[in-house]
């Protein structure tokens, strides 16, 4: 097993830990609502704080149930991921592309300093 398949596996194991452990644990679960997110954790610590506290704005749309919130958050956190997944894949393909094209000059004896007309292949 290569060392990156090492790496993958055990950073695989790891975010599977950081997904189960907490349900697993019953992390959460003296609160009403145990796996809020930040926004409403910090809207209750202002409110405790400071009671008649007023925001600066408010959001643009509020989606009607908490099911459509979920759903608009995964498709956000699925757009990024295939724009990185794009972006990471074409950054390998050009790497590729470059390398093979660079094996293609090795091969046909484009390389500097071949004046016999044998090709670095032949000579190592």
């Amino acid at each position: 097993m290569s060392r990156n398949t090492k790496i993958n596996l055990l950073l695989l194991l790891v975010v599977a830990a950081l997904a189960v452990l907490p349900l697993a644990l019953g992390l959460g679960d003296h609160k009403e609502e145990p796996f809020t997110g930040a926004d409403a954790e910090a809207e209750t610590a202002i409110t405790e704080i400071e009671p008649d506290y007023k925001p600066w704005f408010s959001p643009l749309y509020e989606p009607p149930s908490g099911e459509i919130e979920s759903a608009l958050f995964a498709l956000q956190a699925a757009l990024g991921a295939g724009v990185l997944a794009y972006y990471f894949g074409l950054h390998r393909g050009r790497r590729q592309g470059e390398q093979r094209a660079l094996e293609r000059v090795g091969d046909t004896g484009g390389a500097a300093g071949d004046t016999a007309g044998e090709s670095t292949a032949e000579r190592a």
